[in-house]
């Protein structure tokens, strides 16, 4: 099982293993959960002040956040959905703050791959359409995420 994953690290802060780990846990992820051979998504690796300029522009709130995603295959108002038969999947795009990972890994007590493996799996669910809205979905995002990183071996 193998992902398109396009890692971009906007901060220059992250080693390139660090990146290629990111990159095998969400193939992991993706295998768990039986996604698509060949399915895309891009994860990029951002600072405070540019999440937050993204927090406010597309969720009107104006502080910084430790990860958003945006899924592709949500459809807007007005827009079509477009299928085909040599079309990849683009399962949408994960945007993880390294300052708040660095900070959260400290505050929780555990690594900092740890902590942007969380966010990368947690922003991962959200393409896939899990979501923590509800105390039934916070159980089962929640659920899916710790038993994803603990077989993967990314534990506290």
């Amino acid at each position: 099982m193998t992902l398109l994953i396009d890692c971009i690290d906007e901060t220059n802060e992250l080693a390139e293993e660090q990146m290629l780990e990111i990159e095998r846990l969400i193939n992991f992820a993706a295998k768990k959960l039986e996604i698509e051979e060949h399915s895309e998504v891009s994860v990029t690796f951002v600072t405070n002040e540019r999440i937050q300029e993204i927090n406010k522009e597309y969720r009107d709130k104006d502080y910084p956040t430790d990860v958003i995603s945006f899924a592709m295959e949500e459809l807007g108002e007005g827009e079509m959905e477009l299928i085909g038969a040599e079309m990849p999947r683009v399962l949408g795009d994960i945007i993880i703050s390294v300052s708040k990972a660095k900070e959260q890994a400290e505050e929780y007590g555990h690594s900092f791959l740890r902590e942007l493996g969380f966010l990368a799996v947690h922003g991962f669910l959200h393409l896939l359409g899990y979501d923590h809205m509800t105390e039934e979905e916070e159980k089962e995002m929640f659920t899916l995420q710790k038993e994803t990183l603990n077989e993967y071996g990314l534990t506290r």
